[in-house]
């Protein structure tokens, strides 16, 4: 049997459904972000990122990488294996008292990616609940649906920020059965909130649990960097907030806030926590570093918003589709597959602009997009720049200008099943 043609034919038709993906080979700056080296051409050149998850910079901040350094020279480089083989290093400790504290809760469990945080934290909770019902937003993030699969219970999912369709849910089960609902504070490629009092309001009257997933409002929103449910005033009706220490805190990771009892339960029977290496110490201080900064720094979080606000203003005075955005995200659509790609190719390769083209099945068909993450170091010039530079691609390409489509319906990583191609013979 010839098995790599069965892996030849699978990647085939990804490239025949227009959906491979090509990675950008960039080698960041510290000091000059968004500014990078790409290595895609003949030679080396330096270009501008605008799509990066490093919302506030905080990757380069010096604070962090001197923690970092400072961690690494004392304590080396790796953790030495899972935390009940090898213990658990004090920055990592700090790290969760931190979190802890962000988020107003008891205590805090760190993971090695926000991915494994969602999988292996909701797969758990819907397995220790008995008869659990979990009600899942339609735009839930690929973790978060893999979490509700694997937890092996029953799932419903509710339409994006419906509140009336999830109380009809609710109303179904009953208020005796076990109930978590898991949805997200800020859905990344439209960049629109959920309503979470809301939300809040219906698990208090029909007995349900709430988990939310703030990985892309954690140190972008609130007073201390909370996310979305410290703005609202919300983070205590909330039972577990989940978040991502590699988007705007700058490193890696991910983690989960709630009771000391619900995260005693997940640490002591969850997999992709048992089983799994600690983050490194280096990583683990410099992601508290960058925590407690933006704690206690707002400049970051104003200059973010400001120059987020100023992209959107300049783009749609200059007649581009901007699609509609309460937060960060600056979703610009352009509604062909192959145009979308065209365009982040010459925006790359003419412009020196890096924007990743937003193509099926991450959207739906018709609604490809560039999707645009300002951050306080791209200033007024920068924009400039990008206006003008999609001004000669749009031109250039006959990509139509004009108001933008609707927003999306399927969630950025959403999981797509893979269908591979039969062979013949």
């Amino acid at each position: 049997m010839n098995y790599q043609r069965f892996f030849e034919e699978a990647v085939d038709q990804v490239h025949a459904e227009r959906r491979y993906r090509v990675f950008a080979d960039l080698e960041r700056i510290v000091g000059s972000f968004p500014r990078a080296i790409w290595r895609g051409g003949a030679e080396p050149k330096e270009i501008t990122v605008w799509c990066s998850n490093d919302y506030l910079g905080m990757g380069q901040h010096p604070d962090v990488i001197s923690a970092m350094q400072s961690a690494a020279g004392s304590m080396g480089s790796g953790a030495g294996g899972t935390r009940n083989i090898s213990g658990t290093s004090h920055p990592l400790v700090e790290l969760e008292e931190e979190l802890a504290d962000l988020h107003q809760k008891e205590a805090g469990l760190v993971f090695t990616s926000g991915f494994v945080s969602n999988e292996a934290a909701i797969s758990t909770i819907g397995r220790l609940l008995p008869n659990c019902l979990i009600l899942s937003d339609e735009l839930n993030h690929a973790s978060m649906i893999e979490g509700v699969r694997r937890s092996g219970a029953e799932k419903k999912v509710f339409r994006h920020n419906d509140v009336a369709h999830l109380e009809s849910l609710l109303q179904a089960a009953g208020r005796e059965r076990a109930k978590l609902i898991v949805f997200e504070s800020v859905y990344s490629m439209d960049g629109d909130i959920a309503p979470i009092k809301e939300i809040a309001d219906l698990a208090e009257t029909y007995n349900a649990m709430t988990y939310i997933d703030e990985v892309h409002a954690v140190g972008m929103y609130g007073g201390r960097g909370g996310g979305i449910t410290e703005r609202e005033g919300l983070a205590d009706r909330i039972d577990v907030i989940e978040g991502t220490l590699a988007k705007a805190f700058g490193m890696l990771g991910g983690y989960i806030t709630g009771t000391k009892t619900l995260i005693d339960a997940v640490r002591s029977y969850a997999p992709g926590f048992i089983f799994t290496t600690a983050l490194p110490p280096a990583i683990a201080a410099g992601a508290t570093a960058s925590i407690r900064h933006l704690k206690a720094s707002q400049q970051e979080r104003d200059a973010q918003q400001r120059q987020a606000d100023r992209t959107k203003d300049i783009l749609s005075a200059a007649g581009f589709p901007v699609m509609p955005s309460v937060t960060h995200i600056v979703p610009l659509l352009v509604g062909d597959p192959e145009l979308c790609k065209m365009a982040s190719d010459r925006l790359l390769g003419r412009h020196g602009i890096y924007i990743q083209p937003i193509n099926y099945p991450t959207v739906p068909r018709g609604t490809e997009r560039l999707r645009i993450t300002p951050t306080p170091f791209h200033s007024d010039a920068l924009i400039a720049d990008l206006r003008d530079a999609l001004i000669e691609t749009w031109e250039a390409l006959g990509i139509p200008y004009g108001a933008a489509g609707q927003p999306s319906v399927i969630k950025s990583d959403r999981i797509v099943p893979l269908l591979v191609p039969k062979s013949g013979g």
